[in-house]
């Protein structure tokens, strides 16, 4: 469809968009990727009416967005956030869960200087709170491990070329203000939107050569739905894991999938088992200390922890695991750093990356880019 036959006036296709999409179960119609994308945009640019907007974002989700849906909003939040390209040739972008964790320590935060250890350049990008979880958040962790959190994406990237530092963090508040803002509206609608699905593609930094994605899924749905979109948001590679709490870390008791591409080719499916990585694990994931129990949650998904002492625990776990101190959190850091080395050639197998990822923990190096 042409934008030529869509109103011009944003709020006249909003309507035009709403009376098709919100007709019921078997009345509601789908709409084009450019409707997607400039209704998408038109809410980010705060142009439509909040009441429009829940009911835009929830009946898309009740009658389930089509993959041109999925695209156009994907569009839309690729054309509104600040991007910029750092002085690297490759970065790895690592799309953890935007809404948090609320039943392990997170540990994927530090895979971020483990890695740049190696030579790989990792960019991590979040928020600080957002549903349906209002988890932990990598946000929440790196600040509490003193790593600065309110960059802009040009500074962040020169962290990406510092040699003695090689990763960052970008906070969605710098990087996309006007979805940012959006965030008390969702937690209105109390349900997933599909801004949930896409933020994480959002591709803050890019590397010259090539830009390569990674991020969690726990339903099955999700992985050919991830990697059509990573292919759409241009990312050369994509490593899509069935991850804790839909993180990118995977069960430290049990083989875990995950599906990669690359040269942005079809997805393939691959498995990996934390014994034959040396992981002897009785736990899923980094459990929660017990100081960290807060007064139940507002429901069933809110989270009943309290945030600042959980992302406290986190960061001083993560910061021990740096050290070479053997936990659930080192093993954490093997088993999801060894997926991406693999991933990105910098180890002809799984295995080997675990050997370099060990060697790096068990020296202490990495401690020192945290910072």
């Amino acid at each position: 469809m042409s934008t030529d036959t869509l109103p011009s006036d944003p709020k006249l296709l909003m309507r035009s968009i709403i009376q098709r999409i919100a007709t019921g179960p078997d009345l509601s119609k789908d709409i084009s990727r450019i409707e997607a994308h400039l209704g998408t945009k038109a809410i980010i640019d705060n142009v439509i009416d909040p009441i429009q907007i829940g009911i835009y974002f929830i009946a898309l989700r009740m009658k389930r967005e089509t993959m041109d849906e999925n695209r156009g909003a994907l569009d839309a939040v690729l054309e509104t956030t600040q991007r910029v390209t750092a002085e690297v040739d490759e970065v790895v972008d690592i799309g953890d869960p935007y809404d948090g964790y609320t039943r392990c320590l997170p540990a994927a935060p530090f895979l971020g200087p483990l890695l740049a250890e190696l030579g790989v350049h990792v960019v991590c990008h979040g928020l600080d709170k957002v549903g349906p979880k209002f988890g932990v958040t990598a946000r929440h962790v790196l600040e509490a491990a003193g790593v600065p959190v309110d960059l802009s994406p040009s500074d962040a990237a020169a962290r990406l070329a510092d040699p003695a530092i090689g990763w960052t963090y970008v906070d969605q508040a710098k990087s996309n203000p006007g979805m940012h803002k959006l965030i008390p509206l969702r937690t209105q609608m109390i349900k997933r939107q599909v801004l949930t699905t896409v933020e994480v593609l959002s591709k803050p930094i890019a590397g010259k050569k090539l830009t390569h994605f990674v991020t969690g899924y726990v339903h099955k749905p999700y992985p050919p739905v991830y990697a059509d979109l990573a292919r759409e948001a241009g990312f050369d590679s994509a490593c899509i894991v069935r991850g804790v709490e839909g993180g990118v870390i995977p069960s430290l008791r049990q083989t875990g999938k995950y599906f990669h591409y690359h040269d942005r080719g079809a997805e393939v499916e691959a498995s990996v088992d934390p014994v034959a990585l040396g992981i002897s694990q009785p736990v899923r994931a980094v459990p929660l200390p017990g100081a960290v129990a807060a007064e139940a949650g507002e429901d069933e998904i809110v989270a009943a922890i309290d945030i600042k002492a959980t992302a406290h625990a986190a960061a001083e776990a993560g910061i021990l695991a740096l050290k070479g101190d053997h936990g659930a959190t080192y093993d954490s850091l093997v088993l999801a750093g060894s997926i991406i080395l693999h991933h990105v050639g910098k180890a002809t197998s799984v295995a080997e990356a675990a050997t370099q990822i060990r060697a790096v923990l068990d020296s202490g190096r990495a401690v020192v880019r945290v910072r």
